[in-house]
């Protein structure tokens, strides 16, 4: 039986490109050595998701900074159409100490395969989460 233990949940925002829109609710739910980056996005392109499994890597100047790697499906409904793609991602986070609280910037370009066929090159945002748990 395969099981993964999920803990110290991140709740918060991203600002830019993500699946087509601009602003997101972001969460990140972590297990022992990855975790799913997941966005819930809106703006003038209507809805999108993201469910990205990234492998978390702790080997930038301390305990405080991470650095990640991931992949997933992209979806956006809006525009009378639904779009359907893989978005990669990588990225570089710190995680403050005294307060529980996640920066982060990534790059997460987009591979678009329903719909139309294209690949979005841009996908940089600006992610604050706050940390729930240990």
């Amino acid at each position: 039986m395969l099981t993964a233990e999920l803990n110290a949940q991140e709740v918060g925002i991203r600002f830019g490109e993500v699946a087509r829109n601009n602003v997101a609710v972001d969460a990140v739910f972590n297990t022992s050595s990855s975790r799913v980056h997941a966005n819930l996005s809106f703006g003038n392109n209507g809805v999108g998701v993201d469910a990205l499994w990234d492998f978390v890597y702790k080997n930038l100047g301390g305990e405080a900074f991470n650095w990640y790697l991931g992949a997933g499906p992209s979806a956006n409904f809006g525009d009378s159409a639904f779009y359907l793609g893989v978005s990669g991602e990588i990225g570089i986070e710190y995680l403050f100490t005294g307060v529980p609280i996640t920066l982060g910037l990534d790059y997460r370009p987009t591979f678009w395969i329903v719909e139309n066929t294209d690949f979005e090159w841009g996908g940089f945002g600006l992610n604050a989460r706050w940390r729930f748990g240990g």
